[in-house]
């Protein structure tokens, strides 16, 4: 029988990009992608009537450094394990 597991090591809920940075759901995603972008705080934007929460105290501050920011990417981790013992 093989087993199969699947890793997700970090899903965020974003709504939407503006500017190619991401605005999230919570509070928590935008400070925890400050955080691991070397900002800190979070702002606020509208996007079809919907209050998001994207990183960084100012906009401004975080677009200024888009070019050196890297890719809201999730990475997903995966094996298989073969318990059979072999055969078929």
């Amino acid at each position: 029988m093989e087993e199969v597991a699947i890793k997700i090591t970090k899903a965020m809920a974003v709504i939407t990009n503006i500017d190619g940075i991401p605005l999230y759901n919570t509070i928590q995603e935008a400070i925890d992608w400050a955080s691991s972008n070397g900002y800190s705080g979070y702002h606020t934007h509208t996007y079809q009537g919907e209050v998001g929460y994207m990183g960084g105290q100012t906009h401004s501050n975080v677009i200024a450094d888009i070019d050196t920011l890297p890719q809201n990417v999730t990475t997903i981790t995966s094996s298989i394990v073969n318990n059979s013992g072999g055969g078929y």
